[in-house]
C-alpha cells in the first residue's frame, strides 16, 4: 500500500458528527460526483479508485441522509489500471445535491465552489478539506521522494477555494493548472505535516515527521561529511605543491641555498608529508611555531620555487 493510500485509510476511519459529515460529502461528490439520467431517471454516481473511500461515501449518505446507494466494482484490466469503485444514488439525489450546495435551489445549475456562510467553523472547514484530499489528494512518500502534496479540482474558483482555506493556516498553499483542471500543491516539509494533522491523519502525519527529521539527519551528516573531504583534500592538494616545490627547489640549487628559517620547514615537510601545518610546526626543532608561521614559511618556499621556474 501507497503512503497516499495509508493516509486516505486512516482518514476514512474518523468518526464525525451529522455538520462534519455534510462538509466531507460536500467535498466528496462535488468533486467525484456525476449526474446521470437512466429510464428519464435521475442517477447520482461516485467514482473512486479506493475502496475505503467508496465505502466511506456509502457509510455517510445511510447514516447521516438515510439513502441507500449501490456499491459496484468496474475492473479495467487494460494497461493493468486500479479498479473503479462507484456508489450510485437512484433515489433522493436533487435534494442532497442541494443541501450539500451543489446544485442550486429549484434549478440542476451546479455551485462551482461551496456557497458563502454555508461552512462557518473550523472543524466544518476541516472536514470539506479532508473530502477533498480523500477525493483528489495525492502526497509523495516521504522516504522515496521529494516532498510534495497537491488536490486536484476541475474548477479553478473551486481549487482557489481549497487554496484559501489551506493557507487561512499559514500552510503557504499554491495553485497551477494541470490536465485541463488545476491543483492546489504544497512542497515544504513541516507544512505538509500540519496538513495532514489539520484533517485527521495524524498517525500518517507522526510517520511523515519520523522520515522528515531521520532525512534531515541523514542530509546534515552528509553536509558535514563532504565538507569535512573537501577540506582533506584541499590540505592534500596543497602538501602536494609544497613537496613538488621543495623537490624542485632540491633539484635545481639545493634546500642550502634557501634561508636557515624556510630549510628547517622544507626539510621537516619532506620527512612528514601528510601531516597538518600545525602539527608540523610542533615537530620543527625550535619549535613549536605557530599554524600561521608555517604557513607564511611554505609561501616564501612556493615564492622561491616559483623565481627559480620563472
Amino acid at each position: 500500500m501507497s503512503y497516499a493510500s495509508e493516509v486516505k485509510k486512516e482518514l476514512t476511519s474518523i468518526d464525525v458528527h451529522a455538520g462534519n459529515a455534510k462538509a466531507e460529502l460536500m467535498a466528496l461528490i462535488r468533486m467525484n460526483g456525476a449526474i446521470g439520467i437512466n429510464n428519464r431517471m435521475l442517477t447520482l454516481n461516485v467514482q473512486t479508485e479506493n475502496p475505503a473511500i467508496a465505502r466511506r461515501i456509502y457509510s455517510l449518505l445511510k447514516e447521516f441522509y438515510h439513502l441507500e446507494a449501490e456499491l459496484s466494482v468496474r475492473r479495467k484490466m487494460k494497461l493493468k489500471k486500479n479498479n473503479q469503485y462507484i456508489v450510485r444514488l437512484k433515489t433522493g439525489i436533487k435534494e442532497l445535491l442541494e443541501d450539500l450546495a451543489i446544485l442550486k435551489k429549484d434549478s440542476f445549475e451546479i455551485n462551482e465552489t461551496v456557497p458563502e456562510g454555508m461552512l462557518t467553523s473550523e472543524s466544518e472547514i476541516r472536514s470539506y478539506l479532508r473530502g477533498a484530499f480523500l477525493a483528489g489528494g495525492s502526497v509523495n512518500n516521504p522516504e522515496t521522494s521529494r516532498y510534495h502534496l497537491e488536490i486536484y479540482s476541475l474548477y479553478e474558483a473551486h481549487n482557489q477555494m481549497i487554496a484559501d482555506w489551506i493557507n487561512r493556516y499559514e500552510f503557504n498553499a499554491r495553485t497551477t493548472d494541470r490536465r485541463s483542471g488545476f491543483i492546489v500543491y504544497m512542497k515544504e516539509a513541516e507544512h505538509i505535516a500540519d496538513f495532514l494533522q489539520l484533517i485527521g491523519a495524524t498517525t500518517a502525519m507522526l510517520k511523515f515527521e519520523d522520515v522528515r527529521i531521520m532525512r534531515d539527519m541523514r542530509n546534515s551528516v552528509n553536509r558535514l561529511v563532504n565538507c569535512e573531504t573537501a577540506n582533506l583534500n584541499k590540505v592534500a592538494n596543497a602538501s602536494m605543491k609544497q613537496i613538488d616545490n621543495i623537490e624542485y627547489i632540491d633539484q635545481k640549487v639545493g634546500l642550502g641555498e634557501l634561508p636557515p628559517k624556510l630549510r628547517e620547514v622544507a626539510e621537516a615537510r619532506m620527512a612528514n608529508r601528510e601531516v597538518s601545518l600545525k602539527e608540523l610546526g610542533e615537530l620543527l626543532p625550535g619549535g613549536p611555531i605557530s599554524k600561521s608561521g608555517i604557513n607564511h614559511r611554505l609561501r616564501k618556499i612556493n615564492q622561491f620555487a616559483e623565481k627559480l621556474r620563472a
